[in-house]
């Protein structure tokens, strides 16, 4: 017999108790489902268990996290090429993540009372959705650019995409709530027609933002996983932005004023429960943007869970809190520019001329 090591026998105790624990959940929902039994369905200790999870709240969150990215890395539909075809492979690509019967829902009926009970896990999911948001609007204005008259404001799609989201969203909790209720052609139709509604949207830069600072030290990030194309990379010249999870709507500052690479290094101060619901609400959307957009279209936007801290520390953030927000600019391996506070992200993707050298 081979001899696990220590870190194959913690990953096998870890898909143990995920295992086990997605059956006690679908079976008996988060409330009504022990510790103590799911212990003894992964044929483990309690202490096993919480020696991978901390609570069964970050235990559930990642169970529908697991379920969701194995979801989206399903095959792929044929991509959409104009807005209403993509809008209808997205929202094909999440209903049929919808639960089809009473065991289905019990996993998911859970989650937002979960989300609404506590304002610690509250906070972080409205700026996810936000986030979700930039990412698919961003595809839809890659696969069909909206017209700017000279002089005016940036046009964006963005609501546009929130708007679809709410669709998904509400059908996603009736379906879980009250299976067969939904009707999931009617769902993939009413986000076609969302397309051809006119958004009075544009994009307003911050107001008030820090002055960036002139850096010239060398970026040695260590690898990643992005979540929304389920690859690894290491990160390269572009723009990172450190965001705490109450902080990731200002992803678009970034966004907005830098015509090149972004990545979003995702840090919180409760990593065992906010990570994976992260990955949870990410992969909600980033699945069906790969399947339902070629390639082309993707927004040259990443997001990185940096759960231990140290992809911020390599772009000089040491301490993280989910209120953080510091960005650097990185050109040619090195790190040239940095901000820290709110706006930072805006700050170091303008122009070069726009940094103090002082």
């Amino acid at each position: 017999m081979v001899r696990l090591s220590r870190a194959e026998t913690q990953e096998r105790n870890r898909a143990k108790v995920l295992a086990a624990a997605r059956d006690e959940f679908a079976e008996q929902g988060f409330r009504d489902a022990k510790i103590d039994v799911i212990a003894e369905r992964a044929e483990l200790t309690r202490g096993a268990v919480y020696s991978n999870f901390p609570g069964k709240r970050a235990l559930y969150f990642a169970v529908l996290a697991e379920l969701a990215e194995r979801s989206a890395g399903a095959p792929h539909a044929a991509p959409g090429e104009t807005l209403q075809s993509a809008l209808g492979a997205v929202a094909r690509s999440r209903v049929a993540a919808f639960p089809l019967d009473d065991d289905q829902a019990g996993l998911a009926r859970d989650l937002m009372p979960e989300v609404l009970a506590d304002e610690r896990v509250r906070r972080p999911f409205a700026q996810l959705v936000k986030l979700n948001g930039l990412l698919l609007g961003l595809a839809l204005e890659r696969l069909d650019p909206p017209e700017r008259p000279p002089g005016s404001p940036i046009p964006r799609r963005v609501r546009l995409a929130e708007t679809v989201l709410t669709t998904l969203h509400g059908a996603g909790q009736l379906a879980a709530t009250a299976p067969g209720l939904v009707e999931p052609f009617d769902v993939v139709s009413a986000c076609e027609r969302l397309a051809g509604l006119a958004f009075n949207d544009w994009w307003a830069p911050p107001v008030i933002a820090p002055v960036a600072q002139a850096a010239d030290r060398p970026w040695s990030p260590p690898g990643a996983v992005d979540l929304v194309r389920a690859e690894s990379f290491v990160p390269a010249d572009g723009v990172v932005v450190v965001l705490g999870t109450h902080r990731l709507a200002a992803a678009e500052e970034a966004v907005r004023a830098h015509d090149g690479d972004v990545t979003v290094v995702v840090v919180t101060s409760e990593p065992a429960e906010l990570v994976p619901l992260t990955r949870l609400i990410v992969a909600e959307v980033s699945g069906g943007l790969r399947q339902a957009f070629p390639e082309p279209s993707w927004p040259r936007l990443r997001v990185v869970c940096d759960a231990t801290g140290t992809l911020a520390a390599a772009a000089g953030v040491l301490a993280v809190s989910d209120e953080t927000e510091a960005a650097i600019r990185v050109e040619r391996g090195r790190i040239v520019a940095t901000a820290d506070g709110r706006g930072a992200g805006h700050a170091v993707s303008g122009e070069v001329s726009r940094v103090d050298t002082a």
